[in-house]
């Protein structure tokens, strides 16, 4: 497991939610941005708190201290992009 690889993960994963918060911003302006905005903001708060968690590993980090952080960051981002469609049904209405 290579540790560029996993800040690599975290940095696309967490980008990507980003990219699809200001698409929507975009596309659907005034429609509930601070909603948007706040998603993003936890989107920044999970980014720093994993990328810390990596820069900070404890000296002899085994696997499973890896493995437990990209499990975090795949389970946390599931649960934003599940409020952002959230988001987005109730702005749209449907």
């Amino acid at each position: 497991m290579n540790l560029r690889d996993i800040k690599k993960d975290i940095e696309y994963v967490i980008g990507a939610f980003v990219d699809d918060c200001t698409l929507f911003l975009a596309i659907n302006p005034g429609k509930d941005a601070d909603k948007i905005a706040d998603l993003i903001d936890k989107a920044v708060d999970l980014f720093n708190d994993l990328r810390d968690k990596v820069s900070s590993a404890p000296k002899g980090a085994d696997k499973a201290y890896y493995t437990d952080i990209r499990k975090t960051l795949l389970e946390e981002s599931d649960k934003l992009y599940d409020e952002l469609s959230v988001a987005v049904k109730d702005s749209l209405g449907k």
